[in-house]
């Protein structure tokens, strides 16, 4: 009896560290448990944010892409703008031929024109010419008789380029953009500082968005219009101030050839004279004849065009002055530059070439001559040198 009690005795002193390393056990296999759970939520929180992450990038790249259609919607919009503005045109030039042949019979061997008709035809031409001098605010009444002289005011950058001063501010500011495809404007305070040895440390850098083409570009009221490069014949309109593009138009007909067989790198050359925006290109239609279109500088819609008689051959640059086109010409391997060919838009009796406008004292190729209206100068590029000519100007007969 004694025996059974002491084994008795010696059951749960044996069996309780047994029940300890149990519940021991367990402990640890719930904890292991809880951790792998813990472990696998934090994994689908890293995918739950991954995913959110690649919904983030996707968006961003589906904004750029419905940004970058509607940047095309608004190019194609201008495009269409103009084509249909051209269109109009030249559907109004149609109708005034159509008028004019409509007014002319077959009489036997002979051609009569009928008196009314022929005075209908007259009147007709010459509210026409009144709608013009009303839309050019025609106050322009002297012409080019000759240049006076000339100063090389420097001699920097390539071959190419061209530099201009802002006819539609009252500042002094000078321009240079050098080189045929480029897209930074160097911008200097004043004649002065433009002069000085290192132009790049006293010029203010204007980088564009996209480059220009040819030396054809111009500055006016604060804008600089330029031929944006790779473009068959868009014109982009960029506020310097705030360096953005403020608008953009396309020249229907240009950019297929040259405006000038001397200056092949100039597809559109835009000029600024008394009465704001030019375009002179040339067309293949026209037989190789010189073009011109007054642009709307705000707006940037064609006004009108005028077919020229002056040839693009033989020329090397154009400027614009009081309504009238001046061509200058010179040999393909450079000489004395001179103006042949002068078209006024508004008097077309007045057209005519002449041979005595030479450009003084220089032998050389122009790559861009740009009339300013404000001081009745050129400025002109030729072979990397900074040109200014004084003119000499006339009453129009």
């Amino acid at each position: 009896m004694g025996v059974l009690q002491v084994q008795l005795l010696l059951v749960p002193f044996l069996t309780s560290p047994l029940g300890a390393a149990q519940y021991l056990m367990q402990d640890a296999a719930l904890m292991n448990y809880m951790d792998q759970r813990f472990l696998s939520l934090e994994k689908r929180l890293e995918k739950c944010n991954q995913d959110v992450l690649d919904y983030v990038d996707e968006f961003r790249d589906f904004s750029k892409m419905v940004l970058s259609r509607l940047a095309g919607l608004n190019s194609y919009k201008a495009e269409v703008k103009s084509e249909v503005q051209n269109l109009l045109t030249r559907i109004e030039r149609a109708q005034r031929d159509i008028d004019y042949f409509g007014s002319v019979t077959d009489s036997n061997p002979c051609i009569e024109v009928h008196e009314d008709l022929m005075k209908q035809q007259l009147l007709e031409q010459a509210e026409e010419r009144k709608k013009l001098k009303l839309m050019l605010n025609a106050s322009c009444d002297h012409m080019l008789a000759g240049i006076k002289s000339l100063k090389i005011v420097k001699k920097t950058g390539d071959k190419h380029g061209s530099w201009m001063k802002d006819p539609g501010k009252k500042h002094m500011k000078i321009y240079l953009l050098n080189g045929s495809v480029n897209n930074v404007i160097l911008e200097f305070a004043n004649i002065i500082t433009f002069m000085e040895n290192n132009q790049t440390l006293s010029a203010r850098r204007v980088t564009l968005p996209f480059p220009w083409e040819g030396t054809g570009h111009v500055i006016y009221q604060g804008f600089l219009f330029y031929h944006r490069y790779g473009s068959l014949n868009e014109i982009t309109k960029f506020n310097i101030q705030s360096r953005k593009v403020a608008d953009q138009m396309v020249l229907p007909g240009a950019g297929r050839i040259p405006a000038y067989q001397l200056s092949p790198q100039t597809k559109i050359d835009l000029a600024i004279d008394e009465q704001g925006l030019w375009a002179i290109h040339t067309e293949a239609e026209t037989g190789g004849n010189i073009v011109i279109t007054k642009i709307n500088h705000i707006t940037m819609a064609v006004e009108h065009t005028w077919d020229t008689p002056c040839s693009s051959k033989d020329a090397e640059a154009a400027f614009m002055a009081c309504n009238t086109l001046y061509v200058v010409y010179n040999s393909p391997s450079g000489g004395t530059s001179r103006i042949r060919c002068v078209y006024d838009v508004l008097d077309d009796v007045n057209t005519y070439e002449t041979p005595a406008l030479h450009f003084p004292k220089r032998q050389g190729s122009h790559s861009t001559i740009h009339y300013n209206p404000k001081e009745k100068q050129l400025f002109a590029w030729g072979d990397g040198s900074q040109i200014i000519y004084k003119l000499h100007t006339q009453q129009k007969v």
